[in-house]
């Protein structure tokens, strides 16, 4: 738990924001920030009003305001790794003690201030994995559903991603001792990681990478695509299907957010777990999602290159398999490429409350995820200056390669761009400035050409092969 979340560094990169996450169209989700959408039960994106929904409901659930500030709290339950703690919810409230009125710390404004919980549960026993998505409600108000109580494994071995459609996540414990119970984290003392947080990443992704490497935990290869144009040179990936480590569909903070998924009752405020009973249990329900780069890759990209992701039983959804952060991590380091592409110093949620280089903070991000300390050797691919570099030379000639392929997918942002093709080209322009790639002596390659609404419908990208100074 952080101390000080006022003196917090305000990222950088918040104003641009909406370039860097992406949701499918194709399962009905909804943007998490900038644009204010939700989608209706028939998939119709609409503009809601938290204040005026809220308003009417305001006695019998405290969801009563409309205000919005960057950043909130989310108090994690007792013994949260265990099922009981699992199927209790987590309460999104307003830092440093605010209400969730007084702030907008609300679920019904989850577009602007929506938190989202997601667990990942290995057997040691027996290599098996499993995903359950903890329930988050605004605090005070109680579920429209109540969560489903998972059956976990004798020993297992549980790890908790948190992600948020803000700013900063300050995690609070229910209990003096809850936080140290779930070795839950948000970043170094004083000084947040900003829209994640974790907790037992790293015993999760100590205990899953040995059996890895003993073979008692199988992952899949993630196969070919069949539509990959593949991109020249030595530094083409050909038609292996991206992973979240490859330079091919990271941004400037690869591996953040969830693909949790929670269910809205609009007039009242109160969210349930994603699961058909209950979807035709809450009235006029309303899907909620965290903006994350998980969902563009296992719900976007992979079904634009004929890819799978990885999948587990969802314990809270009868084992339907399901899509997790920690499974796509696993997946990519079973399939790591060459040219990894692993957080970077220069991340802004890595980087010290000066936005200076902090590796420290870097490597704690890193070991919650399963990835690899800053050394010598991720140091070549994924030094601030290297991770520019690739981010330029890779990603640019794979989505200009694409770009057929990609103009035919509807953009997963319309007010971003008016295509897949655009929505690539222009989050990649973004990552660029939000990294200040440029101090490295690199150009931006990409060039975009806006509608009068201002999304793109035009972008060029230069696939000229590029140098970082360092």
């Amino acid at each position: 738990m952080l101390s000080g979340h006022r003196s917090a560094w305000r990222r950088r990169g918040r104003r641009d924001r909406a370039v860097r996450i992406a949701v499918p169209l194709t399962i009905a989700m909804a943007l998490g920030v900038t644009f204010g959408l939700i989608l209706t039960p028939s998939g119709k994106a609409t503009k809601i009003n938290s204040s005026s929904a809220a308003s009417s409901t305001a006695s019998s659930t405290g969801v009563s305001s409309s205000a919005v500030n960057p950043n909130c709290s989310i108090i994690v339950p007792a013994n949260p790794l265990s099922a009981k703690g699992l199927a209790t919810p987590y309460q999104l409230t307003g830092p440093d003690g605010e209400s969730p009125a007084a702030t907008g710390c609300q679920m019904i404004n989850s577009v602007n201030l929506g938190a989202f919980v997601q667990a990942t549960i290995l057997d040691p026993a027996t290599g098996k994995l499993w995903v359950y998505n903890p329930l988050v409600v605004t605090a005070g108000t109680k579920p429209a559903v109540k969560p489903v109580v998972p059956k976990l494994p004798k020993d297992a071995i549980v790890t908790i991603d948190m992600g948020f459609n803000g700013t900063f996540l300050y995690q609070q414990g229910a209990t003096a001792d809850a936080l140290q119970q779930g070795r839950c984290v948000d970043g170094m003392d004083g000084s947040a990681f900003g829209q994640v947080s974790f907790c037992n990443g790293v015993d999760f992704f100590d205990t899953a990478l040995r059996m890895m490497r003993e073979g008692r935990l199988y992952v899949p290869p993630a196969g070919f695509s069949r539509n990959i144009v593949p991109t020249a040179g030595a530094l083409g990936t050909g038609k292996a299907c991206p992973v979240t480590r490859n330079f091919d569909m990271i941004d400037q903070d690869p591996s953040d957010n969830v693909t949790t998924k929670y269910l809205l009752n609009p007039a009242t405020g109160q969210t349930a777990q994603d699961t058909p009973e209950n979807a035709a249990r809450v009235h006029n329900a309303q899907t909620l999602v965290n903006g994350s780069d998980n969902a563009l890759i296992d719900d976007f990209l992979d079904p634009a290159l004929g890819c799978t992701p990885f999948m587990a039983p969802d314990l809270g959804n009868h084992g339907v398999l399901t899509t997790s952060q920690a499974l796509d991590e696993l997946l990519a380091d079973r399939n790591q490429p060459k040219i990894a592409a692993l957080v970077p110093e220069n991340d802004e949620m890595v980087v010290d409350n000066t936005g200076s280089i902090d590796p420290a903070k870097t490597d704690m991000y890193r070991a919650e995820i399963g990835q690899a300390p800053v050394d010598a050797q991720t140091q070549a691919t994924s030094s601030p200056a290297m991770f520019c570099q690739n981010l330029v030379n890779i990603q640019g000639p794979f989505v200009a390669a694409n770009q057929d392929l990609f103009m035919k997918w509807p953009s997963p942002v319309p007010t971003v761009g008016d295509s897949l093709y655009t929505f690539l080209a222009s989050r990649l322009g973004s990552s660029f400035d939000n990294l200040n790639c440029k101090s490295f002596g690199l150009a931006n390659p990409v060039a975009t050409v806006n509608d009068g609404a201002g999304a793109a419908d035009q972008a060029t990208i230069n696939t000229a092969p590029q140098t970082a100074g360092f």
